[in-house]
């Protein structure tokens, strides 16, 4: 288990090298092939070629391809220093550089506003599993009574129904109609009543979309394994039903749900722009968002290396899960 915890440990710090050279030619090369000039972006049109030459400096733009990289990676891991115009500014590690709109450090937005968007995506992911694995394994189970077809019917609507919908009809209900829970984010550190009365809904909108994907996944996965060998020797050597299911038939099943939900969290991790914005939540959804529309390169790069860099590790730690669901997987 060693062995293998180091391999992929090493796996995944040859990823986020590449993931980082591949944002770096994404953000930084491409921009500069098609003509768009990043120095233009952060001083604006209307500046002056002075202005535009000085920041071009002071980003290092006029240096050598290698040399930006280098002072990319450096960023990243042990800050770097900006000098341009008599002046030289700090930016501490991780360093993503500056927004082009607010002149801000990139690094302190986004840790301002993960706390937000990990609060939304852990929370969802709890009812989307407890919902999707139930869900799915009772209509296994049933395969065929009334309750898979109404069930199977739900998860298809949840998965055919967008978020921005579902959104909408719940905070026209519950928030505005029947005045069950806040129609407004607050701070968690503010009052955790209202903090949870406002992230409930939220919560429930992602997970029905999620939950309706994990119950249709489960419910075929188990369907398989139902059917294996193992499970009719299991019953055969007459353990309890309960038995069979949760200890054998579960184990199996789990595997291909691990793998969804590391992925799906890692990306969430990026921002659940809709959800974030039908619900009017601070998070990274909301900030990537703007900075799109304000073609605000730095920002955007900040959360598509922490989005990247959270469905690596997600992946690791599901591998190392893999480990602890499946014997097979130490013996092999």
């Amino acid at each position: 288990m060693l062995i293998y915890l180091i391999r992929r440990l090493f796996a995944v710090a040859v990823m986020l090298v590449v993931i980082i050279l591949a944002v770096f030619c994404i953000f930084f090369l491409i921009p500069k092939w098609t003509g768009t000039d990043p120095a233009t972006m952060f001083v604006g049109k209307q500046a002056d070629k002075e202005a535009i030459e000085g920041v071009r400096q002071k980003l290092q733009l006029d240096e050598p391809i290698l040399v930006q990289l280098f002072e990319f990676f450096k960023g990243i891991f042990v800050g770097r220093d900006y000098t341009g115009g008599g002046d030289t500014t700090h930016c501490s590690a991780p360093c993503f550089g500056y927004s082009f709109r607010t002149e801000q450090e990139i690094w302190p937005v986004l840790t301002d506003r993960l706390p937000v968007t990990l609060s939304l995506a852990l929370g969802a992911a709890v009812i989307w599993l407890l919902i999707g694995l139930s869900v799915g394994v009772l209509s296994a189970l049933k395969r065929g009574t009334l309750w898979d077809r109404l069930a199977m019917t739900g998860a298809l609507a949840g998965v055919s129904l967008p978020v921005y919908f579902t959104g909408l009809i719940s905070l026209a209900v519950f928030a505005y109609q029947f005045d069950l829970v806040s129609n407004s984010f607050t701070p968690f550190g503010e009052n955790v009543g209202k903090w949870f009365s406002g992230m409930i809904l939220p919560w429930i909108t992602l997970a029905f979309l999620f939950g309706a994907m994990y119950a249709r996944l489960t419910r075929a996965t188990m369907l398989e394994v139902m059917g294996e060998d193992y499970i009719r020797t299991a019953r055969a050597k007459g353990l309890k039903e309960p038995v069979v299911i949760g200890k054998h038939a579960m184990r199996s099943t789990m595997t291909p749900i691990l793998t969804l939900l590391g992925i799906d969290i890692g990306a969430l991790m990026g921002g659940a722009i809709l959800t974030e914005t039908t619900f009017s939540i601070p998070g990274l959804g909301q900030a990537v968002l703007k900075a799109i529309n304000e073609r605000d390169l730095p920002l955007i790069l900040g959360v598509t290396l922490i989005t990247a860099t959270a469905v690596v590790l997600a992946n690791l730690l599901v591998d190392l899960l893999y480990g602890v669901i499946d014997p097979r997987v130490r013996l092999g």
